[in-house]
């Protein structure tokens, strides 16, 4: 018996020197568990939301407790492509990167304009750095194939709700090339005529994130920022969020965590009040 307490006591040692060396400050406050819902709403109850881009949709910034406490009306996926209640991070394509997104924000300000028998089914599907001709060529980046595995993203949707739009943050990629930046109106038809032929709706709203003004190369992000611009002019089921008051996480690339957790409830208030 002496033995097997020993033993124990020195395998509980070695597992938590493990646990302590691979915790870092951006994992710190991750949920522990996964919660399944109790019971799956009725389909004709549920509204779903794709999200979708690059790493500023895939999110890093911190996730805090407050990011973390779950709603039963606000769902999303796991890896194995079951229902949870939603938690953050909600993307799961790049474990040693992912942070805090907009999704589970953005869920929880539309709660406050929808009816109580409405519950809310949030998809991550974005991935950090892809280009938008990577997303249309359904390139494979960082082990997605971006637009496979978007459609079959919005295969769980319709098995579980109505699919009711898009949220789309992407470009600090093309920011990079003049030759991209050029033509970033034309490529996001292209995409949007991709994902709304997928989803079978011409007229899906899709709301679309600014890139941030904290850019080191902040005259290209402008660009694309315009370019976003023009090409909203030319669909009306589209839908343009402003972020040049937003913050980086000291990066200068990525929003912090009020950024990312005020875009959210801008993505709710700009779907809400798209008709006006």
């Amino acid at each position: 018996m002496t033995n097997k307490i020993y033993i124990f006591t020195i395998t509980i040692f070695v597992l938590a020197g493990c646990g302590t060396k691979q915790n870092d400050d951006r994992t710190e406050f991750f949920p522990k568990t996964e919660q399944k819902p109790n019971v799956i709403p009725n389909k004709e109850n549920v509204w779903v939301f794709i999200l979708a881009g690059q790493s500023n949709m895939a999110g890093r910034g911190k996730v805090e407790p407050i990011d973390t406490i779950p709603d039963y009306r606000i769902l999303t996926i796991n890896k194995e492509r079951e229902l949870i209640l939603a938690k953050e991070p909600l993307h799961f394509y790049e474990p040693t990167m992912t942070g805090l997104d907009c999704g589970l924000s953005f869920g929880k300000e539309l709660l406050k304009h929808i009816p109580d028998s409405i519950s809310v089914l949030i998809i991550p599907t974005a991935v950090g750095g892809s280009s938008i001709s990577q997303w249309i060529n359904d390139s494979t980046f960082r082990n997605v194939t971006l637009l496979t595995n978007f459609n079959e993203k919005i295969e769980i949707g319709k098995k579980y709700g109505t699919i009711k739009g898009i949220l789309w943050h992407q470009g600090e990629n093309d920011a990079t090339d003049q030759g991209t930046i050029e033509i970033y109106n034309k490529q996001l038809k292209k995409l949007f005529t991709l994902f709304r032929n997928s989803i079978d709706n011409s007229g899906l709203p899709l709301i679309i994130g600014e890139l941030g003004s904290f850019s080191k190369t902040d005259d290209n992000w402008q660009v694309i920022n315009s370019k976003i611009e023009e090409y909203v002019k030319t669909d009306p089921n589209s839908y343009l969020i402003n972020t040049n008051d937003l913050k980086d996480r000291g990066d200068r690339v990525h929003f912090d965590s009020e950024g990312q957790r005020e875009m959210g409830r801008r993505f709710a208030e700009r779907f809400i009040k798209r008709h006006e």
